[in-house]
């Protein structure tokens, strides 16, 4: 059976995103350690990773140049928190979002950990701030929030705290680099990070134009799903803008006094309620 000299990499949390974490760092060649505080949450998170990764074998969509058995050898179980952290290059926690419980799990971490492994969060909207603060090991912390789910989205936000290290960061994203992710550097901390923002105001709009009686449900996600989607699949907004016009001063000279009128028309944030809900696909 093929080992892999890369690793270990401590996952934090045997559910959804920590069975994905899991897999995608052996799909990289890297000698995985899933930790949980049951034995049997554990043992049931392995056994689905076994069927997850069989199944995309067959489908010929397993990541990585390793086989299902091989990839599978690499992941390991344990639920003694020591033994766990002992020789890791990364820890990657996944417990579920409740501050108070992620703020416990690195206090605990940061007690054992020495100064040559990186201390990083998958929470979708805690503040690294909040996160890390008072932790000895800081310069060493940062958030990488993957995108659900994480095996078939490769997107990664790397959000620094204040005090983390530049070298943390770069650590990092050549890491996800190499289990095949896509990372982006998010160069300090905003409410909801990039991708929640953006998706927020986008939902926030087509909120408020089925509220507003503009359109119905299933003809605004026609709108993305056959529209915006098709094109922001593999050009982002800022590349739009530059490819429908002669570069992005001739777009914005063209069509910003247009945005800008369109802008002004948005209404307030909608409250996500009432018979909007009602109306709204099931």
């Amino acid at each position: 059976m093929a080992t892999s000299a890369a690793g270990p990499v401590l996952i934090v949390g045997s559910g959804l995103i920590g069975r994905s974490w899991a897999m995608l760092f052996a799909s990289g060649g890297f000698r995985v350690k899933l930790f949980d505080i049951e034995q049997q949450q554990i043992t049931n998170a392995l056994e689905n990773i076994r069927k997850d990764m069989k199944l995309l074998e067959q489908s010929s969509s397993l990541k990585g140049s390793l086989s299902a058995e091989q990839q599978l050898f690499l992941i390991t179980g344990c639920s003694n928190i020591q033994e766990a952290v002992e020789g890791a290059i990364h820890i990657q926690e996944c417990v579920p979002e409740d501050l108070e419980l992620k703020k416990k799990v690195f206090a605990q971490l940061d007690g054992i950990i020495g100064d040559d492994v990186v201390l990083s969060s998958s929470t979708s909207c805690l503040l690294p701030s909040q996160l890390f603060a008072g932790l000895v090991h800081v310069k060493q912390c940062i958030v990488a929030h993957p995108v659900n789910p994480p095996y078939y989205v490769p997107l990664v936000e790397l959000v620094p705290h204040p005090e983390t290290a530049p070298a943390t960061v770069d650590r990092t994203h050549a890491l996800m680099q190499k289990i095949g992710q896509s990372p982006v550097r998010v160069l300090r901390e905003v409410d909801g990070f990039v991708l929640n923002r953006l998706q927020y105001a986008v939902i926030s709009e087509a909120w408020r134009l089925v509220q507003e009686g503009i359109v119905s449900p299933s003809d605004l996600d026609l709108v993305v799903s056959h529209g915006l989607g098709l094109r922001y699949a593999f050009i982002g907004p800022l590349e739009t803008m530059h490819l429908n016009a002669e570069g992005m001063l001739s777009y914005c000279d063209r069509y910003g006094e247009s945005m800008k009128h369109v802008l002004k028309t948005f209404g307030p944030i909608p409250e996500f309620s009432g018979a909007t809900v009602c109306e709204s696909p099931r």
